[in-house]
């Protein structure tokens, strides 16, 4: 039952048992708990463990319970049961697991966070460089209007964005230190919780002693936030599958990111977007579980969000940096059909919302009346078999007449003009909408938001990479006191 428990915490937190070890013995010195000399001997021993024993030779043998009472025992071969025994001096295993799981989580988002922030600037770059670029937007399976892939990219970098806000919330759920609490209500020892909270590169000490032990919400909400961010980004992946269909073909992807098949030599098959496909709903799935386990669960220490289970959720991580790998890479290289969208376009309609609009605008109808007459010229467009732009003036004119008893105002070359899908895009200036100015705006904005992501990842960076220096510093300082 227990060597799975050992072989976790043997792949995944001997670092982060290590720190913990350091960074308690520092404060214990500190706070006068332990002696100069007993700190000393207490950190050569730590450091004599890590020389010798290699943890990834380890075989659990049941011989200790798990890898905290493997060091422990360790320590009494070096320095007897007595002095020992001291490192342990206000702090349990409850306190330490949970700590051991927020470093491992953090290790993680940092990862993570990395990762859908290159994500979010391929976005950004590719919108930039597509925000003229004419597309088929649909709704309800069907094609609908036309728009820029810009656009369209814009409104995910949005979607992105929010997650990623969610990213940092759920890392500052985590980045609070349970260290200080041991079993459930601290203890009578001096200890100075701060300090190796400080040291082990947490922003602060999580206040409640019971909450540490007992508030899994670091685990839901990083797994919650994970959760989300995969099915959102499941959406877009699906649209790229039916773009790339043979029927639409809007989207291509170049020949380095296709497979052949082994019998049709016609076939390009876009398998990346498969692989996203499957690996986002895995992430999803692996996360969703995550939150299922801890469901029902008592408000207390309990194994049930401890080792295997952890261990269960970090393949949610890594199939997350799949995802978001590909995904930023596919982004960058896959490009508009424009022959196909503009014969999409053609053999659709899409732009016929825009004569509506303007016989309202141009002609003084009410809207019911220009979108009837926009309705007939399609349907009798669409059952022609016909163009729009250049089949489509004939019947408007009849079906303006029969509506409204008079000639219309247009020409045939404003007709085409209303009807085209780049006048369809430019006229839409208001805010959101897929024209130059607003489109800009909005890149502009997302770019502003991606520079102060990129600084606030670098600032969490930074403040673990000065704690662990300090600690390696202040641990170091120690030895040479035995």
């Amino acid at each position: 039952m227990l060597r799975p428990l050992f072989d976790g915490a043997k792949n995944h937190h001997v670092e982060a048992f290590r720190a913990i070890d350091r960074a308690h013995l520092v404060m214990l010195s500190e706070t006068g708990i332990l002696d100069a000399g007993q700190a000393g001997q207490i950190a050569d021993a730590l450091d004599n463990i890590d020389a010798e024993i290699d943890p990834a030779s380890l075989v659990y043998t049941g011989e200790v319970e798990d890898f905290f009472f493997l060091i422990e025992k360790e320590l009494k071969k070096r320095l007897g049961p007595d002095l020992a025994g001291r490192l342990h001096t206000a702090r349990s295993r409850n306190d330490i697991d949970h700590t051991l799981f927020k470093l491992g989580l953090k290790d993680r988002l940092d990862v993570l966070i990395g990762k859908a922030l290159a994500l979010h600037q391929a976005l950004i770059d590719a919108a930039e460089r597509e925000k003229d670029t004419l597309i088929v937007a649909y709704t309800h399976g069907q094609p609908a209007q036309p728009t820029t892939f810009g656009h369209y990219l814009s409104a995910v970098i949005e979607v992105l964005g929010r997650d990623i806000e969610r990213l940092f919330e759920a890392y500052r759920i985590v980045d609070l230190s349970p260290m200080g609490a041991a079993a459930i209500t601290t203890s009578g020892f001096p200890i100075d919780r701060a300090r190796v909270a400080e040291l082990l590169g947490f922003a602060a000490p999580l206040q409640n002693s019971y909450s540490c032990i007992a508030a899994v919400d670091y685990i839901t909400s990083t797994y919650g936030a994970i959760e989300l961010l995969f099915l959102h980004l499941g959406r877009p992946i699906q649209d790229l599958q039916f773009w790339t269909s043979f029927e639409v073909g809007q989207v291509y992807v170049p020949n380095s990111l296709v497979q052949i098949s082994s019998i049709m030599p016609q076939k390009r098959n876009p398998v990346p977007i498969e692989h996203l496909r499957h690996l986002a709903s895995q992430t999803f799935g692996r996360a969703r579980a995550m939150l299922d386990v801890m469901h029902n669960t008592p408000f207390t220490d309990m194994n049930d969000s401890e080792g295997e289970t952890q261990a269960m959720g970090y393949q949610a991580f890594d199939s997350a940096y799949r995802v978001l790998d590909l995904l930023a890479a596919l982004v960058a290289q896959i490009k508009i059909d424009p022959a196909r969208v503009a014969s999409n376009i053609r053999r659709s309609c899409i732009t016929i919302t825009e004569l509506a609009d303007s016989l309202v605008r141009r002609e003084g109808l009410s809207f019911r009346e220009g979108h009837e007459i926009a309705a007939a010229v399609a349907r009798a467009v669409v059952a022609a078999g016909g163009d729009l732009m250049a089949n489509g003036y004939g019947p408007f004119t009849a079906a303006f007449e029969a509506a409204t008893g008079r000639k219309s105002t247009l020409d045939e070359a404003t007709f085409v003009e209303l009807v085209s899908p780049e006048y369809f895009v430019a006229v839409r200036t208001r805010f959101g909408g897929p024209a130059p100015a607003p489109l800009a705006a909005a890149i502009a904005g997302y770019r502003e938001q991606a520079a102060t992501f990129a600084a606030d990842h670098a600032n969490l960076l930074r403040r673990r990479n000065e704690a662990a220096r300090a600690l390696q510093e202040r641990f170091a300082a120690l030895r040479g006191t035995a």
